[in-house]
Formats: structure tokens, C-alpha cells, sequence
């Protein structure tokens, strides 16, 4: 709302209707300078649904925390960038949100490329970097002796401990083969495979690498399937991971696929066709029908601003707005913490926040100076796709 809206509000008298949905400290907030939040991701592409979940998760925080009076008495502002799931593009886009938009904080997107291209200038620029998405070990676990980088989100070495786990306990998996996306989130994981591998004293029958824009992967699968795999850890995003499932059908090899969560960040369900369901993948939090409590609640207000919203079904892919919702409270928390949007005060204030009843969990104590991520091993479930709805696995 402009301040000249405000004045004339106040000097005509507010209606009932507004007097209510706007109490004074609303009116101070959004009176005052906004503090810009940035967000850098893919808008663009077969990613953008992923892109799309983070911006409605912030937006629906934010909402909130503009209602309840704003952070420091002003109001929270979004201005995004489109990385394109290209790592040059959100380099670039980060420095242009941090040095001529001034932001006070920056969120990553989807892509472990990306951000580790991000994190050594939010690092150097003393600029809090909040990952809401991308599942990069390294990318909180960066070796910065002053790290700014924070995290809510699934982290690569916990997840693939809970995908070799599962594949033993529902597939008595004993000869696992793994399927990685050709980039640097592909080697976090073979790094997490072969340490979750070794602990459980299993062998994997071997490692095929596959590149974004393959459309025929029946020669990397003939290789494993050669060797004797039993079941597939695949990690990869939407359109290569689709490619996985059409040339499994071609094949007619019936093998389980446990698989990171990248099938969730676009039209998997769509790309992959029929049998899209047959892929087993781990989330941080999903919708369904029957919600209620502090999931119904913020249903209701996704449906209400965003009227495309008509079911469930709608919000795929619904861990992105999860994550972005829980880490912009915990964000302003941070900042209101800091007293101030100085980055070095907000990431402090980061330490200090005690308890948050969010979306995904109640987060207790959840960042300390040795643990940037918020999300732990038991913040997991395992979905596949229904109809081109994420459902948990029964």
C-alpha cells in the first residue's frame, strides 16, 4: 500500500472492512522503507514449476508477516531473478540483487549448481544466503570460516542414507546400481551413496552418469542391468529423470528406482507418462486432501491469492512452497533477532531463534554455528506421482 493511500485512509475515516484487516501496526509497516528479499531462481524452463512453488511459499509467509505489522516495523518486499538453471545466469543475478537492489536477504532456488556458484560471493559479501531447495552438501558445509550460507531443505549425505535404507527395507535392495545427473549435485551424491553403502556393507553394481538433455538413457540402463542391478538410486531433475522412466519402459526391465527428490520440481508426471508412479522419491512435506492444522491453513491462502489453485493436485510441487514458507519466517526471525539488516547482525540472529511452529515441523534451536541446515533425517517422506499429483507412498 503507498503512503499516499495510507494518508488518505486515515483522513477520511477507514471503513469497518478495512479498519479490520489492517491494525495500526500494519499501517506503520507498511509506511515505512520495505526490506527487499531476493530470490534467485529457475522462472523459466522445466524447472519453473520449482521456481513457481518457492515464489508462492514466500509470498504467502510474507503476506503474513506484513499483516502482523512487517519485521522491525517495515514491510518485506520480493524481487526475483530468473537463473534459468544456469549457473552464470544466477551468478549474475545474485550480484545484481545484492549490489543494485540492496537486498537484505537472498533465497536460492532448485538447482546445487547454482547455489555453489552463489555461495562463495554471499560469503565474501557477507550477504545471508537462505537455500529453500537445492540439496548440495557442500553448499552449507562450504568450508567458509565465516559462513553466511543457511538451509531449509533436504541435505544430500542425510538423504541418500534415507534412499539406500529404504531400498533395502522395501526392496531387500542388494546390488543397487546409481544413475547421477553429470554436475556437482550428481557427485555430492555418489559421495553419500558410496559412505551409506560402505556403512550397510553393500557393493553397488556401478555409477552411469547422464546429462540434462539426454532423451535416450537404454544405454547407460543396459550397462547396469548387465551387472546385475537389483534396484537404481537415481538423482537427477525433471526432464533426465523422465527420460530414465521411458527407456526403463522401452526396455521392459522392471526394476524399483529410489531417486532424490528431482522428479518433483516440474511435469514428471507428464514427461514420464504412464508409468511416472514406478519412481519413488523423498520430500520434506506434502498436501493432501484430508489436511488440517497448520497445512489446511495455508492451503486455504495459497488457493485464496493464487486462484489457479483449485485442488491439492495443484500445488506440485508442494516441498518447494514448504521450504520457502518455513524459511522466510524463520528469516524474519532472524533479522528482527539481528535488531537490524546488516548481514553479519542477521546471521547471528540466525543462532538465536528458539522456536518456530512451522509448516514442516516445530524447528527448535534450528541453526547453531556448526549446523546451517534446518532439516534433519527424520524430516523425510517418500512419494511418487498419482495422476500427476505427489502422494506419499503406501
Amino acid at each position: 500500500m503507498k503512503r499516499s493511500t495510507i494518508n488518505k485512509l486515515v483522513k477520511h475515516g477507514l471503513s469497518v472492512g478495512v479498519t479490520a484487516a489492517l491494525s495500526m501496526s500494519t499501517l506503520a509497516a507498511y509506511a515505512a522503507e520495505p526490506i527487499k528479499v531476493g530470490l534467485v531462481a529457475a522462472l523459466s524452463g522445466q524447472s519453473a514449476k520449482s521456481g513457481e512453488a518457492i515464489t508462492r511459499g514466500l509470498v504467502i509467509a510474507i503476506d503474513e508477516i506484513n499483516q502482523a505489522g512487517g519485521v522491525l516495523g517495515r514491510p518485506l518486499e520480493l524481487v526475483r531473478r530468473d537463473d534459468e538453471s544456469n549457473p552464470s545466469k544466477g551468478l549474475l543475478a545474485a550480484r545484481e540483487l545484492i549490489q543494485k537492489e540492496d537486498v537484505a536477504v537472498l533465497f536460492g532456488g532448485l538447482d546445487t549448481p547454482v547455489s555453489l556458484a552463489i555461495v562463495p560471493v554471499a560469503n565474501r559479501m557477507k550477504m545471508p544466503f537462505m537455500g529453500g531447495w537445492a540439496a548440495g552438501t557442500p553448499i552449507t558445509q562450504n568450508g567458509a570460516k565465516e559462513n553466511y550460507v543457511f538451509r531449509v531443505s533436504a541435505v544430500d549425505e542425510v538423504v541418500d542414507e534415507a534412499l539406500v535404507q529404504y531400498g533395502i527395507d522395501n526392496y531387500a535392495m542388494k546390488k543397487p546400481g546409481m544413475l547421477l545427473i553429470n554436475n556437482p549435485w550428481g557427485e555430492s551424491n555418489e559421495k553419500g551413496f558410496r559412505k551409506a553403502l560402505l556403512a550397510r556393507g553393500l557393493e553397488y553394481s556401478g555409477i552411469e552418469r547422464i546429462e540434462s538433455g539426454d532423451v535416450d538413457l537404454v544405454p547407460q540402463l543396459t550397462r547396469l542391468k548387465e551387472k546385475g542391478t537389483d534396484t537404481l538410486l537415481m538423482v537427477a531433475n525433471v526432464a533426465p529423470s523422465a527420460q530414465v522412466v521411458k527407456s526403463l519402459e522401452r526396455m521392459g526391465w522392471d526394476v524399483p528406482v529410489v531417486s532424490h527428490w528431482g522428479p518433483a520440481g516440474g511435469r514428471f508426471g507428464e514427461l514420464a507418462g504412464p508409468t511416472a508412479d514406478r519412481v519413488h522419491f523423498i520430500q520434506t512435506f506434502t498436501f493432501t486432501d484430508t489436511q488440517s492444522g497448520k497445512g489446511g491453513e495455508v492451503f486455504g491462502k495459497l488457493q485464496a491469492k493464487f486462484p489457479e489453485i483449485k485442488s491439492v493436485a495443484d500445488v506440485t510441487p508442494a516441498v518447494g512452497i514448504a521450504n520457502a514458507y518455513d524459511a522466510m519466517h524463520l528469516t524474519a526471525l532472524a533479522i528482527q533477532n539481528a535488531g537490524s539488516t546488516q548481514g553479519s547482525a542477521i546471521r547471528d540472529g540466525f543462532y538465536r531463534i528458539d522456536d518456530y511452529q512451522g509448516l514442516i515441523k516445530d524447528f527448535k534451536r534450528p541453526f547453531t554455528q556448526t549446523q546451517h541446515d534446518a532439516i534433519g533425517a527424520k524430516d523425510y517422506v517418500f512419494t511418487h506421482f498419482v495422476n500427476d499429483q505427489i502422494v506419499p507412498v503406501q
